[in-house]
């Protein structure tokens, strides 16, 4: 069964606006990105790339976009990947990001998050593989997010556990 994101964004992908529209949705649900204005470009299993432009409410006192927001772009690339590849009856949560900045981010960037399949069912932790592109093809960040993976806890198991 897909998940409720990767449905989303294949019932609005061919749409003309769908892309705009998923972003927004999105954000709405994860207001935290409304900050970066993520505007998706692809969502699949193992994979989600998105755009963050790069306007003033970003920029630092160099006239780059801040790092910081560029990590929230990556985050919330993996976010997507994450929500479209669980597995059912499975649950994720971020439990660190180790990041390297390569080069100065004076572009729109294209940021992505992957992942290999087998990652998700061989243990708890799923290392996400993430970096943030200029439009001159130049990587300016690369890194990693860990996620802690586990099943989800049902009704019955609260009450089973007592809580």
């Amino acid at each position: 069964m897909a998940s409720q994101v990767l449905g989303l964004w294949e019932r609005l992908r061919g749409v003309p606006g769908g892309e705009v529209l998923f972003s927004w949705v999105f954000a709405w649900k994860a207001p935290y990105f409304r900050s970066v204005r993520p505007r998706f470009l692809q969502v699949e299993r193992d994979f989600a790339a998105l755009r963050l432009p790069k306007r003033r409410a970003v920029l630092n006192h160099i006239g780059t976009v801040h790092a910081i927001a560029v990590c929230n772009g990556l985050e919330a690339a993996m976010g997507a990947l994450a929500e479209a590849t669980v597995p059912a009856g499975r649950r994720w949560l971020p439990k660190g990001m180790e990041v390297s900045y390569l080069a100065k981010s004076t572009s729109d960037l294209v940021c992505s998050a992957e992942t290999d399949p087998a990652g998700w069912t061989s243990g708890p932790d799923v290392p996400v593989r993430v970096k943030a592109t200029r439009d001159d093809g130049t990587v300016v960040v690369e890194g990693v997010i860990h996620l802690w993976v586990t099943d989800k806890k049902t009704s019955a198991d609260r009450v089973a556990s007592g809580k």
